[in-house]
C-alpha cells in the first residue's frame, strides 16, 4: 500500500512538472480574419498556403507550437507572406490564402513531433480549401500552390481531391517539398508536370548548390521535379538574372544551381549552405507567374474546345 502510494506521489509529480502547452482553438473560417483575399474578378483563382514563419513561443505562460491565428503578432510573418506571394504569383488572378495552425519550425527538429503535430495543420488546411470552395470560388477553375510546410499541406490536400475537383484545377505548384513515387503510384490526381503547358498538373522542385547540401526532411525521395525556367524534365541547363545556371539532376531530382556567392541566406540548423530553400520563390517568381498565366490559358482553350 504504501509503495503504491509512494508511485502515485511520484506521478502526480511528474505530471505537474510537464510544461504547460496551449494548442490554439481551430480557425472559423467563416470569419473573414481567417483569410488574406485579393478578389480581381477573374475567371480563375489562386489558392496558396504559406510556408512556416512561427517559432515556438509562450502565452499566458504556456508553450505554443503552433501558429495563433486571431494572435496578431504570431501570425505577422505569415501575413507578411501571403502579401509578397499575392504580388509575386497571382498576376489577373483572385487570391485566397488562409491562416492555419502551422507547425513551428523547432518542431520540424523532431520527426516524431512532426508527425503528432501535423495532423492538426492538415485538418486546417483542408477545412481552408473546403470552405473556400464552397463558399467562396463559384465553380471557378483554381491554380494551388504551397511553399515549405505550404507544400507539405498541399500534397495531403491533392491526395484527398475528388475527380470532380481534380477537373477544375489547373495545376498545383509544390514548391520546397518532396512527392515519392509511392504518392504519385498512389494518388491519381497527382500528375507530374513534363512541360511548360500541361494541365491538371503537379510542379515540384527543390534548389541546391550540389546534391549532398539537399536537407533530406524537404527533398530526399522526391521523384517529381521539373526545371522552373527552361519548364524541362531532362538536363537542359538554363540561365536565371545572367548569373546563375539551373540544371535538373536527374539523379537526386534536385536543381542544381550554379554561380550563387551569397551568405547568409541559410536557417541553421535547419538549412545548411548550399541548400537555397529559401529562395524557391524569390528567385522563380518571374517564371512561375508567367507560367501560371499560360496554364491558365491553355485550360480555358481547352475547356472551351
Amino acid at each position: 500500500m504504501k509503495r503504491l502510494l509512494i508511485l502515485a506521489v511520484l506521478l502526480a509529480l511528474a505530471v505537474s512538472c510537464r510544461p504547460k502547452e496551449i494548442i490554439p482553438d481551430a480557425p472559423d473560417y467563416a470569419k473573414s480574419a481567417e483569410w488574406y483575399i485579393t478578389d480581381r474578378g477573374s475567371d480563375i483563382d489562386l489558392f496558396y498556403i504559406a510556408s512556416t514563419s512561427t517559432f515556438d513561443y509562450e502565452k499566458d505562460g504556456a508553450a505554443v507550437h503552433f501558429a495563433w491565428a486571431s494572435d496578431s503578432a504570431a501570425c505577422h510573418s505569415m501575413r507578411e507572406e501571403m502579401e509578397g506571394v499575392d504580388a509575386i504569383l497571382s498576376g489577373d488572378l483572385n487570391y485566397y490564402s488562409p491562416y492555419y495552425r502551422q507547425i513551428s519550425m523547432e518542431t520540424y527538429l523532431d520527426p516524431a513531433l512532426i508527425e503528432s503535430r501535423f495532423a492538426l495543420t492538415k485538418g486546417d488546411v483542408s477545412a481552408a480549401f473546403k470552405y473556400y470552395i464552397e463558399n467562396y470560388n463559384e465553380g471557378r477553375p483554381f491554380v494551388l500552390a504551397g511553399f515549405s510546410q505550404g507544400g507539405q499541406a498541399l500534397v495531403e490536400l491533392l491526395k484527398e481531391m475528388p475527380e470532380s475537383l481534380h477537373e477544375r484545377m489547373v495545376a498545383a505548384y509544390v514548391l520546397g517539398w518532396k512527392i515519392t513515387q509511392d504518392e504519385v503510384e498512389k494518388y491519381g490526381s497527382i500528375i507530374p508536370a513534363t512541360g511548360p503547358d500541361d494541365t491538371g498538373v503537379t510542379i515540384c522542385y527543390n534548389s541546391v548548390e550540389d546534391p549532398e547540401d539537399a536537407t533530406p526532411l524537404v527533398s530526399e525521395g522526391n521523384a517529381v521535379a521539373i526545371n522552373p525556367v527552361n519548364w524541362v524534365t531532362d538536363s537542359t541547363p538554363a540561365v536565371l538574372f545572367d548569373t546563375l545556371t539551373v540544371t535538373l539532376d536527374q539523379e537526386s531530382k534536385l536543381l542544381l544551381v550554379d554561380g550563387f556567392e551569397g551568405t547568409g541566406y541559410a536557417w541553421k540548423p535547419y538549412f545548411k549552405d548550399g541548400c537555397y530553400h529559401t529562395f524557391e520563390i524569390r528567385w522563380y517568381g518571374d517564371s512561375l507567374r508567367e507560367n501560371i498565366k499560360n496554364r491558365c490559358q491553355n485550360y480555358l482553350t481547352t475547356v472551351s474546345e
